[in-house]
């Protein structure tokens, strides 16, 4: 069965890519055509790359391993930090500091003094320190919860790297191929398909478009943490089982949420999607494309926008016979123009006779 349908990633704005004169010369073998001036990426190419970054995330996480999230742009930051929890996987969705994989051992030292703050009751002012101090490693606790929060629990570099915008983070990309950590990401037209080991192409500056497919990597890692807790138990070794550290039950509700069998409707629409994904690929194509580049800027004001009760929606404009039934209207409504009043002029008092 397919991850994920042709319509779902239709509806989510994953087959828009950048305007055509933003483009990588390297991803022309992703692109089914342009219209409008805006590249259209080819679903079924991203469909079958899906697959691909699907199964080896989850084959990674089934065998010990840790999948990185990152993703420090605006339309990435909460849902990379959402996904990532929920499975348990570590994440950066602030400022990327340099050396966080290369130099993984200063960074632990972070993590250990993060831990040691962690354990200071800052409400306590009896415990050695004076007003200043607690103060002084309050604000130091906040900037390294800010910047190392999400990789609290990481003793070691990741297994592989998932990364929203490979071209905003080439920081991370640069490391992890000093290391040989391979690396899953969101390709854009402008992206270099070279950089990343389990291209997906598809829009990296859409929310629903980051969303969908992040969770898509976090649905893999839940069922490779299935496998990993359920194969000891499937090949009988008792001693395996116990050394697994157990899952805690609303962790394990979502896992198996996450991997529960589709309905009947996506199951035959899983099978007909091979058929008919052409189809609607060429009906998206000849609809009316959005002239507007999918940047940052204008997902931020559509998202506003959307979030704005007041807003007043535009309306269309009116008929001719619409435009005469309002101004009869109005005339009706005004009352009648007052008369002016009469200008009298007083006679000036002769003065009285002596």
């Amino acid at each position: 069965m397919a991850v994920v349908t042709i319509r779902q990633l239709l509806d989510s704005g994953v087959h828009f890519g950048h305007q055509t004169r933003r483009w990588n010369p390297k991803m022309k073998r992703f692109i089914f055509t342009e219209r409008s001036g805006i590249y259209i990426i080819d679903l079924q190419q991203s469909l079958a790359y899906i697959d691909k970054a699907y199964d080896f995330v989850k084959e990674t996480v089934a065998h010990g391993g840790t999948i990185l999230f990152v993703g420090t742009k605006k339309q990435a930051q909460e849902v990379i930090a959402e996904q990532a929890q929920r499975v348990g996987q570590p994440y950066v969705n602030e400022r990327w500091l340099g050396g966080l994989l290369t130099n993984f051992q200063t960074i632990s030292k972070r993590l250990a003094r993060m831990k040691e703050l962690e354990e200071i009751d800052f409400e306590d002012t009896a415990s050695g320190f004076t007003k200043k101090e607690l103060l002084l490693k309050k604000r130091e606790l906040d900037k390294l919860h800010k910047s190392l929060g999400g990789i609290r629990n990481l003793t070691r570099t990741p297994s592989a790297i998932w990364v929203v915008d490979t071209k905003k983070e080439h920081l991370a990309i640069d490391e992890a191929a000093k290391l040989g950590i391979p690396v899953i990401g969101i390709l854009d037209t402008n992206c270099d398909p070279d950089e990343v080991q389990y291209p997906i192409p598809g829009n990296d500056d859409a929310i629903r478009s980051v969303a969908l497919l992040t969770r898509i990597i976090a649905d893999a890692a839940a069922e490779g943490l299935i496998q990993k807790h359920q194969a000891p138990a499937a090949e009988g070794n008792v001693s395996a089982v116990t050394d697994v550290e157990p899952l805690a039950e609303w962790e394990r509700e979502l896992l198996e949420a996450s991997s529960a069998p589709a309905s009947v409707a996506e199951r035959i629409e899983a099978v007909d999607q091979g058929a008919d994904a052409a189809e609607q690929v060429a009906e998206v194509i000849a609809a009316e494309t959005p002239t507007e580049e999918n940047d940052a800027d204008a997902l931020v004001a559509e998202h506003e926008a959307a979030a704005d009760p007041d807003l007043k929606p535009e309306h269309h404009p009116e008929t001719d016979a619409e435009a005469e039934a309002r101004i009869e209207a109005e005339q009706a409504e005004e009352p009648a123009p007052a008369k002016p009043a009469r200008k009298t002029t007083k006679k000036a008092e002769e003065p009285a006779a002596e």
